[in-house]
Order: structure tokens, then sequence, then C-alpha cells
């Protein structure tokens, strides 16, 4: 027999008004009408109001209310042609399976944030004050640019449950009360609730984490986001690499047998653990496949040649240059750059962004029967521009359902490099490869990595190699979002280990 379930839950109140009671109206009609841009953050997180897709999603629907808030193109399509952040598409922190059944961290909502666009300040309680707060509060209650989410234990409430994530609705400064839209809609209502007494429910531990709860203040980044590399921490070793990126490597470099730049690419490389090729990934662009039109949109061009000019723009760096040329003519001297695995061919690169179109259509890393795709093809199109579209084809099993998907891989075309030489099979000459991962990767190194090597000469020499100020615009922004990302998952890999 089937269990009836259950049908909300009752707002206790006080402490907690019901933004749709009568003194909720009255609260928020005086709030609204108090001060010029009193009520304007809560127009515009009104607007994108939305209730999680499930019961342990309210950190990912909190954070798709307000990036679409602030109007955040996601790049990628939600349903039919339309690009919409929802819930269900904001896993490249978390698998969205782990989430369904454990929820997701402070620290893992943060970098979801900088992942997709945001501009993120977080504070826990233990870090921050109630007056700081409310100063925040305020300054985002007056601006249409600025939105705040908050983690805290419902149970200061009276409310059922624990830990909760939902954003700020409003604020109003006669009673000092702020509108919480809960995003769990099935069980309460938005409500008021004193703003202390909020101070309190996130001045609270978080018994999965041990540390404590807090607040973000979410802005949109003026600067572009990544446009081809991502850093994800989907995977179960994201913390190992993330430890060996920002800890390991430094420790590494004050070694007395580093003696050139070759010594330097070699320790970092052979070093690293196999889990690093799923940590730098390079992000496809999907469509799905409705029909068999191989015409390109004035949209997918323009994304696919930013793709290509970034791609360019990592392989005329001189960093690039030496890493392949060590990659292909030394590297007997580092045995692991093998287990590093990266697929250079372009049977290997389709199989691979069938299965990332999969992940980003569905959510999920492989089906029910262990498979991505079906089948998988490579096609050349011919485009605007002199040289053809390279396109993958395939047909993603989405449990008892089949999907075909497009995804167009960039490609920069440059004369043969030594890589070609070093496997006849593995050219880096057109598709994403190893050596412009790791390229991207040790320029996303923390600035102070290698202060840690003994020798000056060897030193300035790689703060120049890997210097971001005289990058070309577009890769300097790819740069400097992948050290945003990094710096996040240091934050809470430290957070986690202490």
């Amino acid at each position: 027999m089937a269990l009836a379930g259950l049908y909300r839950r009752i707002l206790p109140s006080p402490p907690a008004i019901e933004f749709a009671s009568q003194e909720g109206k009255a609260i928020t009609v005086h709030g609204s009408s108090s001060g010029r841009n009193r009520g304007r953050i809560f127009q515009t997180n009104i607007s994108f109001y939305q209730t999680q897709s499930e019961p342990a999603y309210c950190g990912l629907a909190t954070l798709a209310m307000v990036l679409n808030a602030l109007a955040i193109d996601p790049g990628r399509t939600w349903k039919g042609p339309w690009r919409w952040f929802d819930d269900t598409m904001l896993d490249c922190c978390e698998p969205l399976d782990k989430i369904k059944s454990q929820g997701i961290t402070f620290g893992k909502v943060a970098c979801l944030a900088v992942c997709n666009g945001a501009q993120v300040e977080p504070f826990r309680a233990d870090q921050s004050s109630l007056d700081d707060f409310r100063k925040r509060v305020v300054l985002c209650a007056s601006s249409e640019d600025c939105h705040l989410i908050v983690s805290y234990n419902r149970a200061v409430f009276k409310q059922t449950g624990t830990g909760h994530f939902s954003p700020i609705g409003g604020y109003h400064a006669g009673q000092d009360m702020v509108l919480i839209l809960d995003v769990a809609r099935f069980k309460y209502p938005p409500h008021w609730v004193p703003l202390s007494l909020l101070w309190d429910a996130m001045n609270t531990i978080d018994k999965e984490t041990g540390h404590h709860r807090g607040f973000m203040v979410m802005s949109r980044l003026q600067k572009a986001t990544s446009v081809l590399y991502t850093m994800s921490c989907r995977h179960e070793d994201w913390n190992m690499v993330a430890k060996y990126l920002t800890e390991d490597v430094p420790l590494l470099l004050t070694s007395e047998n580093l003696k050139n730049v070759d010594d330097v690419l070699c320790v970092v490389i052979k070093s690293a653990p196999p889990s690093l090729r799923d940590f730098i990934k390079w992000i496809a662009e999907v469509r799905r496949q409705d029909d068999d039109s191989t015409i390109l949109s004035e949209e997918e061009k323009g994304r696919l040649a930013l793709k290509e000019e970034v791609l360019k723009q990592i392989r005329e760096t001189e960093l690039f240059k030496l890493l392949t040329r060590y990659l292909a003519f030394e590297s007997s001297l580092c045995n692991n750059v093998a287990t590093l695995a990266f697929r250079d061919k372009l049977a290997d690169i389709a199989a691979n962004v069938c299965c990332q179109g999969a992940e980003l259509l569905t959510g999920k890393i492989r089906s029910s029967n262990g498979l991505c795709c079906k089948v998988t093809n490579v096609k050349f199109l011919k485009a605007d521009s002199k040289e053809p579209v390279t396109m993958v084809s395939g047909t993603v099993m989405t449990d008892a359902t089949e999907q075909r998907i497009d995804i167009l891989i960039p490609s920069s075309q440059i004369e043969p490099s030594c890589l070609c030489d070093f496997d006849q099979n593995i050219c880096c000459g057109m598709h994403p490869s190893i050596g412009d991962g790791l390229t991207i990767l040790i320029f996303s190194l923390p600035k102070d990595t290698w202060l840690s090597l003994r020798e000056g000469k060897l030193q300035a020499e790689m703060e120049g190699l890997t210097s971001v100020d005289d990058l070309p615009t577009l890769l300097q922004e790819e740069v400097l979002h992948l050290q945003r990302q990094l710096h996040f998952l240091k934050t809470e890999l430290n957070i986690s280990s202490s």
C-alpha cells in the first residue's frame, strides 16, 4: 500500500512570519515603500523564484535562481533551444546522484557559483559578525547586481530539518527583518524572520563538515568566464589533485636537483596523480540532434571561434612550446607521463566528448548499462571559414530512451609540432591535447608556487614563463577564471582537512 506522503508543513510563527499573511504583506509593502531601493532585491529575485526539484537540492536550486537573477548565460541548453539555469544542470563540482543522497557543502556551492560565472564572496559565521552581515544585507537590498545566499540551521526557527540553503529576498530596516525565499516551497512558504535570529541560525556547526555555516554575497562577474577549460571536482579524487597542485608541488620544487625548466616540468608531471586528467576538462559545444541539419547557428559559430582562439593563444605561448618539446623528447625521464592517460587520438576524443555531451545533457556519468554513447562517428562540416568544422555525432543512452547529439570540437591550425614525430597518431596541430591541458593548468597554479625554487635564476625564469600579465586578453581571462576555481577548491580542501 502506497504511503500518503506529506503535504507541506505549518510554518512555526513566531518566529517566522509567512510572506502571504496579512502581517507579512504589511511588512513587504512598508519595506518596499520606506526607501527608494529598499524593495529592489525582492523585485529582482521574485521573478526567478523556483522550487528545488529534489529534497536535497536546496543549494543547487538557490544557486540556479540567483544565477538567473544575475542574467548570466549558462552557455548550454536547458530544454529545446533555451539556455537557462536549472538545478539539474549544476553538477560540475559534485555528481547529482551524490548530491541527491547527501546534499552539498557550503564550499561546493561557492565553487559551483564561480564555475558558472558569478563573483562570490563567501563568509562563514566564525569569519564574520552580526553587524557585518547586516551591512551586507543592506548593501544588497540597495542593488540589482548583488544577491545573498544563506546557509542556516532550520531548527533555530523551530522548523523541521537541519541544514538548508535559500536566497534572501528582501530587507525591512525598521523591523530589522529579512525575507527568506525558501526554495523548499513544498515544505514551507517564503517568510520573514528577524535578521539577528537568522544570524544565530547561520552561526551553527554543520555536523557533516565540522565547520560553521554562513552566507555568500554574489554578483555578476564583470569579466568573461572560462571559454575552453574548466576544473572539475566531480570525481572522488579531486581533493588529492587539488592538494597536489597547491601543496605538494611547492614542496617538490624545493629539491636541489632542479637546474632548468625541463627539470621543473619533469618533477611536476611525473609526480602528478593519474586523476589529473579528470581535473582539467575542456568544454565541448553540445547540441541535441533534432534533425539531420548540419548548419551551424551564428551563436554556435561564435562560441566555437572563441574556443579556437583560446586554443591558438595557448599554443603561441613559450610555455606550451617548452612543454610539448619536453613531452616529446624527454618523456622517458618521466615514466608517469603515460599514466595521465590524456587521449589525443581523434577516435578517443570522439568517445570522450560524446560522454561529456551525455553528462551535460543528462547529469549522469554513465548510463545504467555502463555506456555513455551507443554510436560515435566524426564528421567534417564546411563552414564559412576556410577550414572544416569537426563534429562528433553520437547516441546518448538515457535509461530506456535514446537521444542523438552533436558535439563541435574546437581546432587550431598550426604548424606540425614535435609531438607529431613523437607519435604519428598524436598530432597537436588541431584538437585539444595533453600539451594544451597541462599548459593552461601550469599557468593556473598559485603565483607563489615558484618561490620554492632554490635557484634564483630558475625561479625568475618560471615566473616569467607563467606570468599572466602579458597574455592576450582572452587567454588571460581564461587563466584568471581557473585560478579563482583553484583558490575556492584549495579553501574547501583546507576546511575539510582541518
